[in-house]
């Protein structure tokens, strides 16, 4: 199981990471980021090219 950390001081809510990971990442009715905090194994190559594509570099792995 995978946990995923948003530094929402960090965040400016661009979406980008919404592209590369669906599941994971969503902006709500607000345009405010939101996201699932866990997740499967298999949605780590989605997960790491979300964080690759963040302006911003607000998105982590957790171990």
């Amino acid at each position: 199981m995978l946990k995923i950390y948003v530094d929402m001081e960090k965040c400016q809510h661009y979406g980008q990471c919404v592209f590369e990971a669906p599941d994971i990442f969503r902006l709500n009715s607000d345009d405010k980021l939101e996201y699932t905090a866990t997740a499967d194994d298999s949605e780590r190559g989605n997960i790491e090219a979300a964080i690759d594509v963040c302006p911003m570099q607000a998105i982590f792995l957790v171990d």
